[in-house]
């Protein structure tokens, strides 16, 4: 039998984001919650984020959107990792007010927020031992994260994957910018 590595591979690199994922979710938890969430788009799901971050950037004038929209078409999937939000108690302050009872609402807690940049570490660390091209995302995640993508979640990281021949996720050619 002869497996040609260029027919192989998305099925390649949706095996590897399964050990992403679990990268992500055994990494180190404020006061050992897990109120991580991480799935893995393909196809269609990254279609649907790309035009999403298109209409973003007709109505907040941000061009890094338009860039980044046509740049995760170029991966064969797209880990997004969030957090629920859940106040751990600390009263550490480091979301900016002295007590998680003062805090707001709408005020992410601050260890929910250390919890996620953990995960995509660990998640960044695995993708690097398995010599997948990668490139972390606010702009995708935000994008997916307000199609509901990962229910409940905010502050939601893309992490597209592709297995080429050049990373696909550097080099980028910047959008014009908005003039104020």
């Amino acid at each position: 039998m002869i497996i040609d590595e260029r027919e192989n591979r998305r099925q390649s690199v949706l095996e590897a984001a399964g050990q992403i994922m679990t990268a992500a979710r055994t990494a180190p938890k404020g006061k050992g919650i897990d109120i991580i969430e991480i799935i893995t788009v393909t196809e269609e799901d990254i279609e649907q984020i790309s035009r999403h971050m298109q209409t973003l950037s007709e109505q907040t004038g941000m061009k890094f959107l338009l860039r980044d929209a046509e740049n995760i078409l170029q991966a064969e999937a797209m880990i997004l990792i969030g957090t629920r939000q859940q106040v751990q108690g600390l009263n550490c302050a480091y979301c900016g007010f002295s007590t998680c009872v003062e805090k707001p609402q709408q005020v992410p807690c601050a260890i929910n927020s250390i919890d996620v940049g953990i995960a995509l570490g660990s998640a960044c660390a695995k993708a690097a031992d398995l010599r997948l091209d990668t490139r972390l995302m606010f702009s995708a995640g935000w994008a997916a994260q307000q199609l509901g993508l990962l229910k409940e979640c905010g502050q939601v990281i893309a992490m597209p994957l592709s297995a080429a021949s050049k990373n696909p996720f550097f080099d980028r050619k910047p959008k014009e910018e908005v003039r104020p």
